[in-house]
């Protein structure tokens, strides 16, 4: 990993776009794995791939997100300028308008209800957005938007490891149910991380939605799993009715935040069974979100 400083950002932005050299740099508090944003200025921000690994993910966003942003009920991050390598750095950056808001991780008094229904709203209108040309889910992608069943043998091991911890049987009969359909129309977009973290609230209603690293066009129902990750109760049927999509999507949602719960469990040296993921294999397993 590359140390990527206020430092580093501030030397790049001046030697490359000096029209903003004298814009004041600071890290964003919540940082992702993949990226490093900054804020440049008031209204700016510059992300950086974090290793030669992501570069793609960078690279695709810039090329995407101002072909989605205009057909969406809510912003997206828009580039306004890509950065060079350099002799500091040597992969792409990019520069873009800064979204305001907080992290649905550390929003307070969100309306939960209405996010469920504003975020099912802007899932369907992003598989609305005219695909063609759009990146077909792949290796770029993680495997988001393709089956689920890409990641069978990650699951077959996870409940290996967790055989003493979690009901193997019922884990089992929620990914044989996952598999038995696939996506049977033309490929549409999906977001590929649709996840709190990746969600902006203001005044405790969803004002945004960034990170679209995973994004790609392909099966839409890797995008539902908040069902299971955030939501809870009545405010599920509201996700369900405003995401749309058939039953079958559904059972292959929940195959996939199956698979998430499993395998973050089984990586963990001592499987934490009250950690979130356990708690949310229990939602997993109890609520099939469908009918």
């Amino acid at each position: 990993m590359i140390d990527i400083t206020a430092e580093l950002v501030h030397t790049l932005v001046s030697g490359q776009f000096p029209e903003w050299g004298d814009l004041p740099v600071r890290p964003v508090d919540r940082q992702g794995w993949d990226n490093r944003t900054f804020r440049l200025g008031e209204e700016l921000a510059v992300r950086l791939p974090s290793a030669e690994g992501y570069v793609a993910a960078v690279e695709k966003e810039d090329r995407c997100l101002p072909l989605l942003s205009g057909s969406l009920p809510l912003p997206v991050p828009v580039p306004v300028a890509v950065g060079r390598l350099a002799d500091d750095y040597p992969f792409p950056w990019s520069v873009r308008r800064w979204l305001p808001g907080d992290t649905l991780d550390d929003a307070a008094d969100v309306d939960r209800t209405g996010l469920a229904r504003d975020l099912g709203g802007f899932l369907t209108a992003l598989r609305e957005v005219p695909a063609r040309g759009g990146p077909a889910a792949g290796r770029h992608s993680f495997f988001r938007g393709c089956h689920p069943s890409a990641y069978g043998d990650q699951v077959e091991q996870a409940l290996g490891t967790l055989g003493d911890v979690v009901d193997v049987a019922a884990c089992q009969a929620v990914w044989a149910d996952a598999l038995t359909s696939a996506w049977p129309s033309r490929p549409v977009w999906f977001h590929g991380d649709v996840a709190a973290g990746n969600l902006l609230t203001t005044g405790g209603e969803l004002s945004a939605v960034i990170d679209f690293g995973t994004s790609g066009v392909g099966d839409p129902a890797c995008d539902l799993v908040m069902a299971w990750t955030y939501f809870a109760g009545d405010e599920r049927k509201v996700f369900r009715e405003a995401a749309g999509l058939p039953d079958d999507a559904w059972r292959r949602a929940r195959g996939w935040a199956l698979w998430k719960a499993l395998v973050t469990m089984a990586h963990l040296s001592s499987p934490d069974v009250g950690g979130f993921q356990s708690r949310v294999l229990v939602q997993v397993l109890e609520d099939p979100v469908v009918g």
